[in-house]
């Protein structure tokens, strides 16, 4: 529920290099949403009429961010929907309270009632297939002997919050996380920071290659027959527009950088979900949240 929260107030950033370390980790922190939100004092909101549209777009809103300030509510342009300004947002609420579009940051559509960013649900499927067209043999892996769980990281060798996260990579193996690299130079095709990414992925060793790297120890400069436009490309299909980039292997987004620890609770929350998800007679009872 928080990371729904947090897409719907548009605050996680997929640039993780433009976050404090301590920020980036709050704001995909999965962890106890419920008592984050108990704790959440409720924001401003326009007086409305008890049972009406207009109250039950309100009550959508506060279920999703109990402390978000609501300046507005009334009418949509299109039928069956109210509209409200919240923090500076335009959200669309269906009258019955269900159903939550928030139409900037790319656009996301909620089910206030079962908690699931749908929106989300369909482009993770999307960002599972593309990350298989990516042959194992292109990606580099740094993995614990018997991982509990596997990520692909769209990464550079510049992005400081990249060097961050590999710089605890033993950490994520301690944790149980196998961590897949998948090349996504920032700066562009053609770019110096692609030049240095195209010599890590023709180096002899690319773990040793990447490291010293991310390490601003150099790397020798190296040609050969690569996949580095071929996996920036398919980071920005992914809907990547910074790096780092988490996603589970269900292609569900985990947002840029994030601490061993809270990545690994993370990864084990929606496991347990999509475990009982699974299950008939809890599919209803306990969904899956989105991210």
């Amino acid at each position: 529920m928080k990371r729904i929260m947090f897409a719907v107030l548009g605050a996680i950033s997929l640039s993780a290099c433009a976050q404090a370390p301590q920020a980036a980790a709050a704001k995909t922190d999965p962890v106890k949403p419920a008592a984050a939100a108990a704790e959440a004092p409720k924001g401003a909101a326009p007086k409305v009429a008890a049972g009406s549209a207009d109250a039950r777009a309100v009550d959508a809103i506060r279920t999703l961010s109990p402390n978000i300030n609501i300046d507005k509510v009334g009418a949509a342009p299109m039928p069956g929907f109210r509209e409200a300004l919240a923090q500076g947002q335009v959200v669309y609420v269906s009258d019955d309270g269900r159903y939550l579009f928030l139409p900037g940051s790319g656009g996301a559509l909620f089910d206030t009632q079962a908690k699931r960013n749908l929106s989300e649900d369909t482009l993770a499927g999307m960002r599972k297939d593309l990350v298989k067209s990516i042959p194992v043999s292109e990606r580099i892996v740094f993995s614990p002997p018997n991982p509990k769980h596997t990520v692909a990281v769209f990464t550079d060798v510049e992005c400081g919050y990249c060097r961050k996260l590999h710089s605890e990579i033993a950490e994520y193996n301690r944790q149980g996380i196998a961590v897949e690299y998948l090349a996504f130079p920032r700066a562009g095709i053609g770019s110096e920071d692609y030049k240095k990414m195209v010599s890590v992925w023709c180096a002899a060793d690319r773990r040793k290659a990447l490291t010293e790297a991310k390490s601003d120890h150099g790397v020798a400069a190296k040609e050969c027959k690569n996949t580095i436009e071929q996996q920036y490309n398919i980071g920005q299909r992914a809907g990547l527009t910074g790096t780092p980039m988490i996603l589970n292997s269900e292609g569900v987004q985990l947002g840029g950088y994030v601490p061993p620890a809270q990545l690994r609770q993370a990864l084990d929350k929606l496991a347990a979900e999509s475990k009982t998800a699974a299950k008939p007679t809890a599919a209803v009872a306990t969904p899956v949240g989105g991210l």
